[in-house]
């Protein structure tokens, strides 16, 4: 057989990657089994998103785009001599890209849109005049009226139809789609837009009404600005005919100087005084906003981000009218199988699950015919979600509030339902933030995919799910410029008797670690009674101090909110709602909280500026000869002030480029080709290194160079045992996960050395670790409780929890089955508990 043959065979085989060096990769080659799970594994920051993301998705990417004739000059071809046997491909993450307060779990996967289908065909509703209840008719049957043609923007042209009441024949409007939809003004309750909250400021953080405005009554205004906004009020003052006294006290205002104050000069309240007089049409002449309407204004462009300034002046609550459920009162009334639509919605989808199949059994021949292609497709649609281990969402879920992992297997969920074959699938670390029980329906849907003729690669570090994998490619031996080769590859089996591999290597020291864990005494604890916030069923938790305590259970269960909303409060003494009665705070010195919540939006903000490295290397780098020779301060060597940095890029390496109806690209300033800074400031060296060149180092490889600079030194250090050796120093924040984010917070706060009784309250450390990298991170954990601080931990990792010295273990399931303590103590206590998840896999790990 000829070599272009053979070649041609294994393509429809594998996909072969040749010479690959993106990143750190050391120019491998191999070949990728199509049809089957593969698994690429190895150390944090070893190069497994570099081979996956960066080098297979974008060269898919690339050759999709010019297969179809379109240009590919903003898709950079990764370095890689050649792939081939590439295959369409679709990337799962675990960014949360959906930031619309509107989106919930229902809308982004279309199952409220099923559900708004089923409430407007079979609705059953009472009749405002004699209260009969009253069905929508089946089209052609006795009563209903077709009445004249209006366009509709969701349902195209529609008839629109009254349906009159079997009774007194009053007639009600027929049911549309529109009316359950919490989006559009024929469904949303009209106090809160379809929002659910509303927001309401608090005026007495804006004005002081015994003060003048020169004393300081608008306490937004400050120096100047007071000054000016006051020559603006006097302008408008002078222009419609009144007078403006800025020291007079604001609650001595007459309503015409309050007026034009609150809300300015083109408001409602303020025209009425006079109708007759044109608005002044510049800012000079008295063109003046308002301080109410401004501060509004600016709330409503930023979508009431809470770090926008004018958040903390608005108080949000649940809408008084709908109390939350977003829909009209009469909406809200309307019922199928004896329950609302906003009733369902807020139900877990488990519930929801047994609803839909209740209705299909229960529906009569005539009704089901017409909702029965629905009732076919919906129920496998919200099977598919329960499948992930997501069924304890509910539809009403807000999209904003879901875990990278969450949104991740939701989007998992709705591309097993589209049924695409001999697609690569290329997943993220799908596992993050799931127990072990999930695990297994989260690798049957993997197993779908692959069964439906698909190539599926997944980036993990869970054993189960490489002991389920046809195929496993370790990458090491360690991260940064240490791996990005491939160690070892085979099935898991395999990979143990391979002795390069690093996953391999745990997997055999594994055995020989077991049974080897001095569980510590307790010293203190921390007690709460009759925790009952969200889905917590009033229990009574008591955590030892002095420990490394893990919280467990399945998603949904309740562990976050025992721990991050209602213990973590305790600290200021804040009297809560949530429980009766918090105790033991008296024990604790210090509390600090480190959960997976973005670091900082801000695009300037990086790894050495983030972990203050950059402070102490603008100071060494002004401290060198021959920048004191120069006169350059370590202003000069900071690339967010003017003085050193690249004008063209405004010290960022790189510039926005305008594509014309496609998205801008970022490429690298044709100034100081990436580098930042002005030339001269680039001459200035340290062991022949500018400053350029260790924000283009990783942290590890720094170490060498900077050994001698002993705070920054320790820093390094920190960062390598919490496993972000790999990462940059220049890299943005914005670009970290979520578990990276949380480490890098751990090492800014253990860089504190604080002597003080200490209370660390972590969110899933492990996430995104190898089974190597979590070891280091529990001996950095086991540092801080042997100095005397208390660990608590939420967290799903088998190795990390069997470490632990308590357990608590919340569940037995998520959302409204969860929130009761089914077992606490030891994890050999808690393995011995046969209703706890928990204990059953841990009974196998220490067995």
């Amino acid at each position: 057989m000829s070599g272009e043959k053979l070649q041609s065979l294994k393509a429809k085989e594998s996909i072969m990657i040749k010479g690959a060096r993106e990143n750190n990769l050391k120019n491998i080659s191999l070949e990728i089994p199509k049809h089957k799970l593969v698994v690429i594994t190895g150390p944090s920051g070893s190069g497994k998103s570099t081979l996956a993301m960066d080098t297979l998705q974008r060269e898919c990417q690339r050759q999709y785009m010019e297969s179809m004739g379109m240009v590919t000059d903003s898709l950079n071809k990764p370095k890689v001599d050649s792939i081939a046997g590439l295959a369409p491909s679709i990337s799962v993450g675990q960014h949360v890209t959906n930031r619309n307060p509107r989106s919930t779990v229902g809308t982004v996967t279309d199952i409220y849109t099923y559900m708004r289908v089923i409430f407007a065909k079979l609705g059953e509703r009472s009749c405002p005049s004699c209260g009969t209840k009253v069905k929508p008719p089946v089209q052609g049957e006795e009563g209903s009226e077709p009445l004249a043609l209006q366009e509709d923007e969701e349902e195209g042209y529609y008839q629109q139809e009254y349906v009159s009441c079997p009774n007194c024949k009053h007639r009600l409007p027929a049911l549309r789609m529109t009316h359950f939809s919490f989006n559009k003004p024929e469904g949303a309750c009209s106090t809160c837009s379809g929002l659910g909250t509303v927001a309401s400021l608090n005026m007495g953080l804006v004005f002081e009404g015994d003060k003048s405005i020169r004393e300081g009554a608008v306490t937004l205004w400050g120096g100047m600005y007071k000054e000016y906004n006051l020559s603006i009020l006097d302008a408008a003052a002078k222009h419609y005919g009144f007078t403006f006294d800025g020291d007079i006290p604001l609650n001595q205002f007459t309503e015409i100087q309050r007026d034009v104050l609150y809300y300015g000069v083109e408001s409602d309240e303020f025209i009425k005084h006079f109708p007759d007089v044109q608005a002044p049409k510049a800012v000079g002449k008295g063109k003046f906003e308002g301080v109410v309407t401004g501060i509004w204004r600016r709330y409503q462009e930023k979508g009431g981000d809470q770090g926008s300034g004018e958040a903390e002046l608005f108080h949000e609550q649940l809408c008084p009218d709908c109390q939350g459920a977003k829909l009209k009162k009469e909406i809200r009334e309307i019922t199928v199988l004896d329950a609302s639509i906003t009733e369902v919605s807020a139900w877990s989808l488990e519930q929801a699950y047994e609803w839909l199949k209740r209705l299909k059994g229960d529906l009569p021949e005539r009704e089901l015919g017409i909702v029965g292609p629905i009732l076919e497709d919906l129920p496998s649609r919200v099977g598919r979600v329960i499948d992930v281990g997501l069924g304890y969402l509910s539809l009403d879920r807000q999209a904003i509030t879901l875990s990278g992992g969450e949104a991740q297997r939701l989007r998992l969920a709705s591309l097993l339902g589209s049924g695409l074959t001999g697609v690569l699938y290329i997943l993220d670390e799908p596992t993050a933030g799931l127990h072990p029980r999930d695990t297994e329906g989260l690798i049957k849907v993997l197993m779908q995919l692959r069964d439906l003729g698909n190539t599926v690669l997944v980036i993990e570090h869970d054993v189960e799910v490489m002991r389920r994998a046809d195929h496993v490619i370790d990458i090491g031996p360690g991260a940064g410029s240490f791996g990005g080769t491939v160690v070892g590859q085979g099935s898991l089996d395999e990979l143990m008797e391979q002795e390069q591999s690093v996953t391999g290597a745990f997997l055999r020291s594994e055995q020989q670690r077991l049974g080897k864990w001095n569980r510590r005494k307790a010293n203190g604890q921390l007690t709460i009674e009759g925790a009952r916030l969200r889905n917590l069923k009033n229990i009574d938790v008591s955590l030892p101090l002095g420990c490394l305590v893990s919280v467990t259970g399945v998603s949904g269960s309740g562990k976050s909110t025992l721990l991050f909303e209602l213990l973590a409060k305790g600290k200021d003494k804040v009297p809560s709602e949530g429980y009766d009665h918090l105790a033991g705070f008296e024990q604790i010195e210090s509390l600090i909280m480190v959960t997976q919540a973005p670091l900082t939006r801000m695009q300037r903000s990086n790894v050495a500026t983030y972990t203050d490295v950059f402070t102490a290397l603008r100071n060494l780098y002004a401290s060198l000869p021959e920048a004191r020779e120069k006169k350059l301060t370590s202003k000069h060597f900071s690339f967010n002030t003017a003085g050193g940095r690249c004008e063209n890029c405004q010290g960022l390496g790189i510039v926005t480029v305008h594509m014309h109806f496609l998205p801008e690209i970022e490429v690298r300033c044709p100034v100081c080709l990436g580098k930042r800074f002005k030339e001269e400031i680039l001459r200035v060296t340290y062991q022949g290194k500018t400053i350029s060149d260790i924000l283009d180092q990783t942290i590890q490889e720094s170490l060498e160079l900077l050994k001698d600079q002993k705070k920054v030194a320790e820093q390094i250090k920190l960062l390598c045992e919490v496993g972000l050796g790999y990462l940059k120093w220049g890299q943005s924040v914005k670009t970290l996960s979520g578990g990276e984010g949380q480490r890098i917070k751990l090492a800014k706060e253990l860089g504190k050395k604080t002597t003080k009784r200490t209370l660390y309250l972590l969110d899933e450390p492990t996430t995104g670790l190898h089974p190597i990298d979590v070891e280091r991170l529990l001996v950095l954990l086991n540092k801080l409780v042997d100095a005397g601080h208390t660990v608590m931990v939420v967290e799903h990792n088998l190795e990390f929890i069997r470490a632990s010295d308590w357990i608590v273990d919340i569940g037995p399931e998520g959302g409204t089955a969860g929130g009761t303590v089914l077992a606490s103590g030891t994890p050999e206590d808690v393995s011995k508990v046969e209703a706890s998840y928990t204990g059953r896999f841990l009974r196998e790990e220490l067995s």
